[in-house]
Order: C-alpha cells, then sequence, then structure tokens
C-alpha cells in the first residue's frame, strides 16, 4: 500500500518522518474558501477530507489535513488562515495578543473502504502583544505556511501563556496520536518492526 501525504506544508512533512513508514509529499490543489454559514470545525474537515481525495487513487492511503486558528463564537467566529503576506501576518497576530485562540486541525485519511475524518483542537493563550515584540517574531521566523501568523515549534512559543490539547503534533499541523491509530487500523503500523 502506498502511504500520500496531500500537502506541500514542509512543517507537515516533518511530522511524517517521525512515524517511520515511507511515504510521498504531493500538494493537493483545492478551493479554500469557507462555504456561506460553514462552522469552523466542519470547514477544517471539509478541507482535510477534499485535499486527501484529490489525490485519492487504487492501492493508496491519502492524508490530508488543514489548520485554521479561531477566534470569538460562532456565528460570528474569525477565521486565521496561513497570512497573505508579512503585513497580513502582522494583522493576525496583532488580533491574539491577550486572548484564547482555538486552533482547529482537520484530519483525514481515505483508502480502501476507508474514510476517516477528525478535528482536533488546541486551545492557546496569548500573552499581551507589544507591537515591537511582533516586529521582532516576524523578522526572526517564518510564518506565512502557518495558520494566524503562528508557528508553536518556534519563537511563537515565545509569545503564548499556555497551550491545552492532546497532541501537541495537531498545533503544527498534522495530528499524529490520532494518524497513527489510523494507520496501524489500516494495516500499516507506525514504527514497523
Amino acid at each position: 500500500m502506498e502511504l500520500v501525504l496531500a500537502s506541500a506544508s514542509p512543517y507537515r512533512g516533518e511530522l511524517m518522518e517521525r512515524l517511520g513508514l515511507p511515504f510521498e509529499q504531493r500538494a493537493a490543489r483545492i478551493d479554500e474558501r469557507r462555504h456561506e454559514g460553514e462552522a469552523s470545525e466542519a470547514y477544517v474537515q471539509r478541507l482535510a477530507e477534499e485535499k486527501a481525495r484529490a489525490l485519492i487513487a487504487p492501492g493508496r492511503l491519502t492524508i490530508g489535513a488543514d489548520q485554521v486558528g479561531v477566534t470569538g463564537q460562532a456565528p460570528d467566529d474569525e477565521i486565521l488562515g496561513k497570512p497573505a503576506d508579512r503585513a497580513d501576518a502582522l494583522r493576525q497576530l496583532a488580533t491574539l495578543g491577550g486572548r484564547e485562540v482555538e486552533f482547529l486541525t482537520g484530519l483525514c485519511l481515505v483508502g480502501p473502504d476507508i474514510a476517516w475524518i477528525d478535528c482536533i483542537a488546541t486551545r492557546v493563550r496569548f500573552r499581551p502583544l507589544a507591537p515591537a515584540r511582533l516586529e521582532a517574531y516576524l523578522a526572526r521566523e517564518e510564518v506565512l505556511g502557518c495558520a494566524a501568523a503562528f508557528r508553536s515549534e518556534g519563537l511563537g512559543i515565545t509569545l503564548v501563556e499556555w497551550i491545552r490539547g492532546d497532541d501537541p503534533t495537531a498545533l503544527i499541523g498534522l495530528p499524529l496520536i490520532r494518524l497513527g491509530q489510523w494507520l496501524e487500523r489500516a494495516g500499516m503500523p507506525p514504527l514497523p518492526p
């Protein structure tokens, strides 16, 4: 069985390597616009599934994932995705200071007779963020590929008071605990003998 990660993200590729399984990484081209009235959780699950299904083929297990930061409550919540540029990254980060943000990571595994989809949530409480701190962070960290311009595995960790969630890799963009369980159920256990 071939294993494919439907993502161009180098962060997700690095996470996949931790599982000790051979895999191929390919970008999946999909329309990532949020549908009118779509709940945040449904949105990231749909994107993960569409990415996985875009690369489905016989004899292949395909993994799709997507992540957003969410501020506020439905139906008035704001989705913070990957910033378009440095100015957008600064705008997104400026809205996070002193707030709790929920990062939602959609995950999907599809293959022969398999279609598993889930959403893993991680709550993050940001410290008050002075403009000078944000400028220093953006000068030192590559954030354009990160939801809400927040890179927790890098210098972004200095911007937070606490992180709460069941899987620390979910915050980086690929929930390895859930994915590892699914791969084992599908007959492709991580860390094969």
